[in-house]
């Protein structure tokens, strides 16, 4: 009954996660650039975590060491958000899901040069495809998609496999994933109403639409995702979990699809195809596969 449960919540995490790009699009639309959205995401997920912390009685003390990590995974979590908020300008939501997708073969990588874990045949096998597979998605019937939208998405892949590796440090270990997940967005609200302030400003929110696509992207893809992610783990356990977390780029093209008709053709399919099979692969190889918070 318990795995049954966990397999629902992994399933509820990777599809709200697959829905950034539902949420973002009409905002970005709208009118509304990707800072304000931003600072009103993680404003908005602070205010919501909170109150579900203190609903279930959780500490949000924190020690000055966890304080300055999670100043850390504060940065490169915005930085990886903004990242796949900006690609959707230059290629298709889709696309940018999926080669974000690629963040559990460069956790793995980043594993073996810090943690010096064992390299294997099987890692490099499975890079090998995604390289092909990204190849495949990056190619269009016009050419190559934009260098820069390409360039934007792997900066993402990197941040957050930093963050994702980060996670694993003692001290954040410690902290309840409510916890984490507070302070991250707080830190967020600082991060992008500086950006904000330097940039486009924080804008006012233009109309009832917008609001509830900011209430949707901070409800579904980042508190639901998240919180649901964590007891996943707990039922069904972090195997399952992480496989089942192969919904999001699938939800993210087919949402650009059929809502937002985005071109997909064969290569597009087949290269999706590979890039879920080798992180899936690398998964099932993995004897102790890292968690993640989306």
């Amino acid at each position: 009954m318990d795995k049954t449960k966990g397999i629902i919540l992994a399933l509820i995490s990777s599809g709200t996660f697959g829905l950034i790009a539902f949420f973002s699009l009409p905002l970005l639309k709208a009118g509304i650039h990707a800072p304000s959205i931003l600072f009103y995401r993680c404003l908005i997920s602070t205010i919501l975590i909170g109150i579900v912390s203190l609903a279930r009685k959780k500490n949000l003390k924190i020690s000055p060491k966890a304080a300055a990590q999670l100043i850390c995974l504060g940065l490169l979590y915005p930085i990886t958000a903004m990242g796949l908020l900006y690609s959707y300008s230059y290629i298709s939501t889709g696309v940018s899901t999926t080669l974000h997708f690629l963040y559990p073969i460069s956790v793995s990588f980043l594993m073996i040069i810090f943690f010096r874990e064992k390299p294997s045949r099987n890692l490099l096998f499975a890079a090998i495809l995604s390289l092909i597979g990204v190849a495949l998605l990056s190619w269009s019937d016009n050419g190559f998609i934009s260098t820069k939208g390409l360039l934007i998405v792997l900066l993402t892949v990197f941040t957050y496999s930093i963050y994702i590796v980060w996670l694993n440090s003692k001290e954040i270990k410690k902290l309840e994933a409510e916890t984490v997940t507070f302070y991250v967005m707080l830190f967020g609200i600082f991060i992008f109403s500086v950006f904000s302030h330097f940039t486009t400003g924080i804008q006012l929110i233009p109309d009832t639409g917008s609001l509830f696509n900011l209430i949707g992207l901070s409800v579904f893809a980042t508190v639901l995702s998240n919180l649901a992610l964590v007891r996943a783990v707990k039922y069904a356990g972090s195997t399952i979990t992480s496989i089942l977390g192969s919904l999001e780029p699938v939800v993210a093209t087919l949402v650009g699809v059929f809502h937002f008709h985005e071109p997909f053709g064969w290569n597009s399919l087949l290269g999706l195809m590979i890039i879920i099979g080798a992180v899936i692969f690398v998964i099932l190889s993995t004897k102790k596969p890292s968690n993640n918070q989306g």
